[in-house]
């Protein structure tokens, strides 16, 4: 009797080993969670001008421009994000005194561009001018202009 319940035990012991190698080959039918991670994005051109074209980009890049103009920049992007900060912050002259700070929430799929502009019905005071780019928080790029009469 001793010999059959060990036997037995032998057996059924090698069986739920065997159970259990076979398991470790079957693919998994359950999904893996998402991925809290997005791929990168980056800005690959700003640019000025005095037009917008309807896909956001510049009409007509320039880097000077009369008192009355509205003062137009494009941001190209490429690559993906489920959520990204872009932004802008013109200043004017060599102090560097804050004329608009603006930010957006992009959310690209592949290349994009986002707009932004500034307008002074006014008039704008002649000298230089820069337009920053940031994205999520880190220097992306700037651009130059001037603004003079005639």
């Amino acid at each position: 009797m001793r010999t059959s319940t060990s036997l037995i035990a032998f057996s059924m012991a090698a069986l739920l080993t065997v159970g259990c190698k076979g398991k470790e080959n079957v693919p998994s039918t359950t999904n893996p969670p998402p991925s809290t991670t997005t791929a990168a994005v980056s800005v690959s051109a700003i640019d000025v001008g005095r037009t917008l074209n309807a896909d956001k980009t510049i009409g007509d890049n320039t880097d000077t421009f009369k008192p009355m103009d509205t003062i137009y920049v494009s941001v190209a992007t490429n690559g993906a994000s489920t959520g990204s900060s872009l932004s802008a912050r013109f200043t004017y002259g060599a102090d560097g005194q804050v004329v608009k700070e603006e930010s957006r929430q992009i959310a690209p799929s592949g290349s994009a561009t986002t707009e932004f502009h500034i307008a002074k019905p006014d008039g704008w005071p002649e000298g230089q001018y820069k337009v920053e780019v940031s994205l999520n928080g880190q220097s992306a790029g700037s651009k130059s202009f001037e603004v003079k009469k005639g």
